[in-house]
């Protein structure tokens, strides 16, 4: 075929095969599980043609995105620490408030999140950071020093809003730094520093948190009202108001009490839990089949932070084997991108954005089957999603962006290859 009538596709392959079967099965099981937006709207197809449509947009953006490269990341970089950073600060004076949290920024009738913005940001920083401070021996040992810097920025922003995207945040950026070589006595000291402090956090919000539902079962419901009523001028309380949202998190999955179906209820948190385990339990080994979930209808969040329960309850065991073996794909074959690359700074950048949706996807997954607290966060280009969707797409057009522009290790050996056989012709033509 001639090369003008040549159709390539842009990018690694099997990254892009892995990113369309993670939208197809998000169309499909999206459209199964926004059965509670469907009954309150009355338009059965909206919610899937409105996600549909910002899969598009992340598309778009994914194309554009693929098509910059690589080099030119290190120059936005402080553009969007401080973007992030003034968004961040933004959305806790003037964001809109969603169960309990304010999380969201309406700018001209288009709202986002910020932290999602702000988690790319933190990882572009990381990311160059390492790369400009590698010596043959590894990374410099200020090296750290540089990256705890900007996460004292930009961490304590995010969580006060949101913390399992905090802890999300920090869990890759200490892989990354693995990954980058700091040194291991570093990273140890890291990570005992950062256990203490997520002890003493812990129990901070065991000892300050309420957990107004069980304290109201026990009678003191009255009382906590009056109590919150009273502190809401309080501008410290005001920015830790999230600690009672997270002990009460900690607590149903610290209770192991058996609740019988009856006494369930509907609008309570532990709920989701429930229903979730009873999506599971009910899926077998094929499942139910798409759009045929019935615990669909009493999740609340069935069609975001649910979602994998009731892709187990569709499509069963295997099924949801199957999306846990893609994003295990897709971090394997990031991997192998970066082994390729001649420079750090590609291999670092690709294994940041692929560790931030992987580890992403295990929290969700470990959350719907019971082996996490309830985090809120969705499963990365499979869950119905705005701002996070079309982020999400970015970072495939990054990873894409690096196999297809970065310079690989193949291309110096075949360059030496070349140079060689030149030579050797040289020698014979001479002699």
């Amino acid at each position: 075929m001639p090369k003008s009538t040549e159709l390539k596709l842009k990018g690694d392959a099997v990254i892009w095969t892995v990113f369309l079967l993670l939208c197809i099965i998000s169309i499909i099981e999206v459209f199964s599980a926004s059965s509670n937006l469907t009954f309150k709207s009355g338009n059965y197809l909206g919610p899937m043609i409105k996600h549909c449509a910002l899969l598009g947009v992340g598309v778009v953006v994914l194309a554009g995105v693929m098509n910059i490269k690589c080099k030119y990341f290190k120059i936005v970089t402080p553009f969007a620490l401080l973007l992030s950073v003034l968004l961040l600060v933004a959305v806790l004076c003037f964001g809109e408030s969603t169960n309990g949290s304010n999380r969201w920024l309406s700018i001209w009738g288009i709202q986002f999140q910020p932290s999602e913005i702000a988690k790319g940001s933190l990882i572009l920083a990381t990311v160059r950071i390492l790369s400009a401070m590698q010596t043959p021996a590894g990374a410099d040992r200020r090296a750290m020093k540089y990256i705890l810097a900007v996460c004292f920025v930009i961490i304590p922003l995010i969580m006060v809003e949101n913390l399992s995207t905090a802890m999300l945040l920090c869990v890759v950026v200490l892989m990354l730094m693995f990954i980058g070589k700091v040194p291991k006595a570093q990273l140890g000291r890291l990570l005992g520093s950062v256990m203490l402090i997520v002890a003493l956090a812990v129990g901070a919000v065991m000892l300050f948190g309420h957990d107004k539902e069980a304290e109201a079962a026990a009678g003191e419901g009255k009382e906590l009202v009056e109590e919150s009523s009273r502190r809401e001028e309080n501008f410290i309380e005001k920015i830790f108001h999230r600690c009672d949202t997270w002990k009460a998190r900690i607590d149903h999955f610290l209770d192991n009490t058996p609740v019988p179906p009856e006494k369930v209820d509907l609008f309570d948190r532990g709920s989701q839990t429930a229903h979730s385990n009873i999506a599971i339990a009910s899926s077998g080994l094929v499942g139910k089949g798409p759009g045929n979930s019935v615990e669909r209808d009493f999740l609340s969040q069935a069609f975001s932070d649910f979602i994998y329960a009731i892709i187990i309850e569709e499509m069963g065991i295997i099924g949801a084997a199957v999306v846990c073996m893609l994003y295990i794909i897709l971090l394997f074959r990031t991997a192998y991108i970066a082994n390729r690359c001649a420079n750090i700074f590609p291999a670092l950048l690709v294994m940041g954005f692929a560790l931030l949706l992987v580890v992403q996807a295990m929290f969700n997954m470990m959350v719907a089957v019971g082996l996490a607290p309830v985090t809120g966060q969705p499963l990365p280009l499979i869950s119905k999603g705005g701002t996070s969707t079309i982020i999400n797409c970015a970072y495939i057009g990054i990873i894409l962006s690096v196999s297809s522009t970065a310079k690989k290790k193949d291309d110096d050996n075949t360059q030496a290859s070349r140079r060689s056989e030149t030579a050797e012709e040289e020698n014979l033509a001479t002699a």
